[in-house]
């Protein structure tokens, strides 16, 4: 069979290179020939059209593939507008101009009507963080699922159904009438978003250029807080000037174009994965010794075929128990590869840094505008804040890649960076809210928060390299299950509840970013770890040897053609 380049070929390329084909060797002069052969003999022979087929198709073969449009930098821009998005959303729902605020009446009897969410649905603090948190449940129930899934379905095509839902979901959110409604939408947002999360950094950690991996994620990572800072003045301006559900919907409509992407695009071999091809000739081999197994047991006299009815008698319980045998070795391949990351040091030091870190920044993300306007009277708390972290997020992100690259990207390095830069951020975000001049609290917070932001590069590069290449996709989706389950999930309601009864704010932003130290305690334990860095060992579901030619990762000047496709 031919590769997918010779299938393309037509006939008139066949022609043009024909016509290029070398023609018959002019004949020697009869000083240099034999005197046994005649002249005209070695040159009269013709040469074949079959042999000068044979040729063009060899010479397309072993030319290098056309230069192609979709190149490492254009897939790494594609992930980093679609996790952009994915965090617009995540501003958009904290900022003051959607989600608002409910209706107040002073003791004078003077009453302010609600705005927002909040107004809307007369929502209380702790109703108002369940909207936070409900985007996380669906998150974490579905990221392990897809990280399973792209072991048997192309990823790039599960991206495509995710996307899908989020941008059906976004756009129910704007449509919503109840509050357990909106919940419900928030839900599927989390799901839509839960099959890009898992897949996109392995991507691009595997066509990442060798010296600036670190840096290719430090720019894909750097789209989270710029992508919420841009969600708090979207949605800041959109809630002000119009309503706040055009904000939702604006969000569906620029979505829509890559969630078609995504079923379009040509989809590209995960290092540590089988072709699709090379999975269905193992699972054929492997149901094929299921059926077998299972009609013995039943009854291997029935294998002789007496009287013709010995496939008719098992062949309805052997596929049953095939089926059955596959799920259960599905079940029994996820728990194998969760006991490989749950007993990994490496892997569980760096998770539960990263919890206790997330905790505070999911807070900081949902209740920061409105802890600024309520402790300095901000005008423009959703522009203020919007405005820091967006720059502090761009440049701290980039800086902790860059910086790491510069220090040779290990994992006891990147340990050292996140215990630092933590610790450094924990102690001027702390100073910050001790501040009572509102452009100390400005300068302090930003300083901060460029340290604290450093952290998203090293960390995820961690959990990319201390497994095997094929564990990637289950050690991402698993440290964000854990993070968000255990860090930013309960941290919107419980700072609600907590600020309910303090009610102070100040108070509240104290003892929330004291557990940055806590985070800073835990990495720092890393830099002590046993640690290898394991990109380059190969995974058992890697590809055969006689495959791996049509296998690589997306270079610059490749032809995404040579991929397999589902």
């Amino acid at each position: 069979m031919g590769t997918p380049i010779e299938k393309s070929i037509n006939s008139r390329q066949l022609s043009a290179l024909m016509a290029e084909s070398p023609g018959p060797p002019p004949p020697r002069s009869r000083r240099l020939q034999s005197p046994e052969q005649p002249p005209v003999a070695a040159a009269a022979q013709p040469r074949k059209p079959a042999d000068a087929e044979e040729m063009a198709r060899r010479r397309l073969k072993d030319s290098p593939p056309a230069p192609s449009w979709f190149t490492p930098k254009r897939l790494l821009v594609i992930f980093c507008v679609i996790n952009m998005l994915n965090y617009v959303d995540r501003g958009v729902i904290a900022s003051n101009g959607v989600n608002g605020s409910r209706s107040t009446c002073t003791k004078d009897g003077k009453c302010t009507s609600g705005r927002g969410i909040q107004g809307d649905f007369d929502l209380n603090n702790f109703q108002d963080g369940v909207l936070s948190s409900a985007f996380m449940v669906g998150l974490l129930v579905a990221s392990p699922i897809f990280a399973s899934l792209a072991k048997s379905i192309n990823p790039f095509r599960l991206i495509g159904v995710g996307l899908s839902v989020w941008t059906l979901a976004a756009a129910g959110c704007g449509s919503s009438f109840t509050f357990w409604f909106i919940v419900i939408c928030r839900m599927l947002v989390g799901v839509g978003e839960a099959s890009f999360i898992s897949l996109a950094a392995p991507f691009i950690d595997d066509n990442a250029p060798v010296a600036q991996k670190t840096a290719w994620l430090a720019m894909f990572y750097m789209c989270i807080p710029t992508g919420v800072a841009l969600g708090y003045v979207y949605g800041g301006l959109v809630g002000d000037h119009f309503n706040w559900r055009y904000a939702f919907w604006g969000e569906a409509v620029l979505m829509f174009p890559f969630a078609v992407l995504g079923f379009v695009m040509k989809p590209l071999q995960l290092k540590g994965f089988a072709p699709v091809d090379s999975k269905k000739s193992v699972a054929s081999i492997e149901t094929a010794a299921i059926v077998t197994e299972d009609a013995l047991s039943i009854n291997p006299s029935k294998l002789v075929g007496n009287e013709g009815t010995g496939s008719e008698a098992y062949h309805e319980p052997s596929k049953r128990s095939g089926c059955l045998s596959t799920i259960w070795n599905e079940v029994a391949r996820f728990s194998k590869d969760m006991k490989a990351l749950l007993v990994d040091q490496v892997f569980v030091v760096n998770v539960l840094g990263y919890i206790a870190y997330n905790f505070v920044i999911g807070a900081y993300s949902y209740w920061g505008p409105k802890a600024g306007y309520n402790i300095y009277h901000m005008s423009s708390a959703d522009m203020m804040f919007g405005g820091i972290t967006i720059i502090c997020g761009i440049f701290g992100t980039l800086a902790g890649g860059f910086v790491l690259d510069r220090m040779n990207a290990t994992i006891s390095n990147a340990f050292k960076l996140l215990g630092g830069t933590t610790f450094l951020g924990a102690v001027f975000c702390f100073t910050a809210f001790c501040m009572r001049s509102l452009y100390g609290f400005i300068a302090l917070f930003a300083l901060g928060e460029l340290l604290v932001f450093a952290t998203q590069a090293p960390v995820n590069y961690v959990c990319l390299h201390c497994v095997t290449p094929g564990l990637r996709p289950l050690s991402m989706a698993i440290s964000t299950v854990a993070i968000h389950i255990f860090g930013d999930v309960p941290s919107s309601p419980l700072v609600g509840v907590f600020q309910d009864r303090v009610n102070n704010w100040r108070e509240t932003a104290l003892v929330l970013t004291s557990v940055l130290f806590l985070a800073a305690g835990i990495w720092f334990i890393g830099i002590f770890l046993k640690s290898e860095d394991r990109f380059d060992e190969d995974s058992v579901t890697q590809a055969p040897a006689t495959e791996k030619a049509n296998l690589k990762p997306l270079l610059d000047g490749s032809s995404p053609e040579s991929v397999n496709e589902v």
